[in-house]
């Protein structure tokens, strides 16, 4: 998914209202510091204002599976961490998923983002459950390809 949007530097973060500033933004307020990534070409707004901000400890992993195994760990350790993945990504996680009744939402509005992913990341707290936040391209913008 392509963004026309510069990426916001880090003082600008929270006044930014694209949806990688809302993302930024809700995963901080709500203390989620550790983000292993594996890298897409949607994403990078967000990762790269992520790697900007000394609050989080951001980097890639090679497949979606290790970045899931070192935030199911970081979180029996006390930490809290998010995945951030593309859908195709995702979708090679989804039976497992699937089995454990994994809790998730698809944000399509940019006026429902944050208060989806805040009210999320709360029940996951409050709960000890994970919970997925799948972006929909319509929020996003959707993958571009360059001519």
């Amino acid at each position: 998914m392509g963004i026309a949007e510069q990426p916001a530097s880090a003082g600008q973060a929270s006044s930014d209202k694209s949806w990688h500033g809302i993302v930024l933004q809700t995963l901080k307020r709500n203390e989620i510091s550790l983000i292993p990534y594996v890298p897409d070409r949607v994403l990078t707004p967000l990762i790269k204002n992520l790697h900007a901000d000394p609050f989080f400890t951001t980097f890639a992993t090679a497949r979606e599976e290790e970045a899931v195994g070192i935030v199911s760990g970081a979180w029996m350790g006390g930490r809290r961490g998010a995945v951030l993945m593309q859908t195709s990504g995702f979708a090679t996680l989804a039976n497992v998923l699937d089995s454990l009744a994994l809790e998730h939402h698809t944000i399509t509005r940019l006026d429902e983002l944050e208060f989806i992913a805040d009210r999320s990341i709360k029940q996951a707290v409050t709960t000890q459950a994970p919970v997925a936040l799948i972006l929909n391209p319509l929020l996003t913008g959707g993958k571009t390809f360059d001519k």
